[in-house]
């Protein structure tokens, strides 16, 4: 069983980590009292251990102090269970800190009458002093925006074997109309045409005969390779949103031949990534 600790400084990102780490497959509970970890662990993690198989939890300094103190010895407990405990600690420097509350306009939750947002600051340091001496990995933010935060987290926890985001190639008609929900979409009717040759016009960019046309053709292999080209520049930075789902439309004017063509070979180019392949082609019966 995987339990990984999310603590840090308020406004250093850890919301953002717990995100990422709950698209990661983790079950992901924010702010629990460390008073009540060891009692969730034996009772929740242990009791039911399919659910809680992957699980993240949020700490922070709306613990009391006195339960602060006590996460080493808790910390101990839980990895003599046999549990697999990790500590991510997120942390700012404090102008950054204060630049982010101003900008977001977020009250911090230790600021009050006798606490102003600079002090609340580095009062928040000293309540998780026994947190951070207990890090596996410290994550600096200052100079971190969210889609770097989220990279570093999915690398820590090794999320591309976890096929994050599937890729959806589809090919289409433009005939029949565009595709509604699409990110890209490529127009393929500038490429020398199969239907204007007789023995193709029935087939579809399925059958090898199409594919060896348009393959012969060196504008196509042109079209095919700046296409890769440019999802490989791309498509990471669409994974780095957090998406679940990236689709690519290809069309050409009866979605029978170039398109469907197009979108195979692009299915197969990536079919060794790491994101899961969904390919579909709109007008094909059975497709």
């Amino acid at each position: 069983m995987k339990l990984v600790i999310i603590s840090g400084l308020s406004g250093s990102g850890k919301s953002i980590a717990l995100e990422t780490m709950e698209d990661c497959g983790y079950y992901c509970i924010d702010n629990l009292p460390v008073a009540l970890l060891d009692e969730f662990v034996h009772e929740a993690m242990i009791a039911n251990k399919t659910i809680f198989q992957k699980t993240a939890l949020g700490i922070d300094a709306r613990n009391q102090s006195e339960s602060l103190s006590q996460f080493p010895e808790t910390r101990e407990k839980i990895k003599n269970l046999g549990i697999d405990i990790e500590v991510l600690y997120l942390q700012a420097e404090p102008a950054t800190l204060l630049n982010r509350f101003s900008e977001t306009r977020r009250k911090h939750p230790l600021t009050d009458l006798s606490h102003p947002l600079s002090e609340a600051i580095e009062l928040e340091k000293k309540l998780l002093e026994p947190v951070i001496r207990q890090a596996d990995l410290v994550i600096d933010t200052t100079f971190t925006n969210v889609h770097q935060l989220r990279e570093l987290i999915l690398k820590r926890v090794n999320a591309k074997s976890d096929r994050l985001m599937s890729l959806y190639f589809q090919s289409f008609g433009f005939k029949n109309g565009l595709p509604r929900d699409t990110d890209f979409v490529f127009d393929a009717r500038c490429l020398p045409n199969p239907h204007w040759e007789p023995a193709l016009r029935s087939k579809t960019g399925k059958d090898a005969e199409v594919a060896q046309f348009l393959e012969n053709s060196e504008d196509v292999r042109h079209y095919l390779d700046d296409i890769i080209a440019f999802l490989h520049r791309w498509i990471p930075r669409f994974a780095a949103e957090n998406r679940s789902y990236l689709t690519v439309s290809v069309g050409c004017t009866g979605g029978q031949h170039r398109s469907v063509y197009l979108a195979e070979a692009l299915a197969s180019h990536f079919h060794d990534s790491p994101y899961d392949i969904l390919l579909r082609h709109r007008e094909l019966p059975g497709s």
